[in-house]
């Protein structure tokens, strides 16, 4: 009987995960690995990014380390060639460079203090660290009419969350990117190029586990108010979001571009009645 080709198996594909040694990021890199895809690990500290290579190594993928900031047009430029000179090929970029800025938060305080060079900082390192990648990267994809991007959003992008203006707008920004870069780049360049996101809800990280945890581990009251508004009444697992842009990232999705899919738990749904 005649077998059926694995619609998410990636093996052959070269993908590069920006972030990719963060909570987040190497979930997904990880999971991209184990799809079959060769990953190449980019972030500004080579040892993180070779050690979480390694790790992948370690599991029996492939995986090789970029050095370089997604804000730095050049250097991204020296590890698109890096990778097109090791694998011949770049298929896959998911931008998980991102995060908030501490000084650039208002909890508990007027919005009108805010730093502006705060509020610039946090939307250069998340609309700015996802354009720039994908301009580079996608490029190399565009000339092979072939690639798929996954970017990062957030809850933030279509709630109102409090504390964090420059990351909501910035995130909204990313959603606005996402489906103007899949029209523009499928008229262009054909149906085998598409870009799409995720929209998480609530993960903890590096980057956020001061707001949502107390020192002894139990949840702070910011932490107590989003499980109540989260129908599963909990927090997501890094698996649960790799798993997604694996999906995103394969021909099980060929017909999905420009979408921004929500993963969090019945989140952005919940009316609060």
């Amino acid at each position: 009987m005649k077998t059926t080709p694995d619609p998410f198996d990636l093996t052959g594909r070269v993908a590069v995960v920006t972030g990719g040694y963060g909570v987040l990021g190497a979930g997904m890199a990880h999971e991209l690995a184990r799809g079959g895809a060769r990953v190449a690990i980019l972030g500004r500290r080579l040892d993180a990014a070779e050690k979480m290579a390694a790790e992948i190594r370690g599991e029996g993928g492939e995986a090789m380390p970029l050095a370089a900031d997604v804000l730095e047009r050049e250097q991204l430029v020296r590890a698109r060639e890096a990778v097109l000179e090791r694998w011949g090929a770049l298929d896959i970029l998911v931008n998980a460079a991102g995060g908030n800025v501490p000084r650039a938060r208002t909890d508990g305080a007027p919005v009108f203090g805010m730093p502006l060079d705060a509020f610039d900082e946090v939307v250069r390192l998340n609309l700015h660290g996802t354009v720039l990648p994908t301009l580079v990267f996608a490029e190399a994809m565009a000339a092979r009419k072939k690639g798929c991007v996954v970017n990062i959003s957030s809850m933030a992008a279509a709630r109102a969350l409090s504390g964090v203006l420059g990351y909501s707008v910035a995130k909204a920004a990313i959603d606005n990117f996402t489906r103007w870069m899949a029209v523009d780049l499928a008229r262009r360049y054909g149906d085998q190029l598409r870009v799409n996101a995720i929209a998480p809800g609530f993960f903890v990280a590096a980057q956020n586990k001061g707001v949502l945890l107390n020192v002894d581990g139990s949840y702070t009251e910011r932490a107590r108010t989003i499980i109540a508004r989260t129908p599963m009444a909990r927090f997501g697992e890094p698996r649960e979001l790799s798993s997604v842009v694996r999906f995103l990232c394969s021909d099980a999705a060929s017909f999905i571009t420009g979408t921004v899919i929500p993963v969090d738990g019945g989140f952005s749904a919940d009316g609060g009645v």
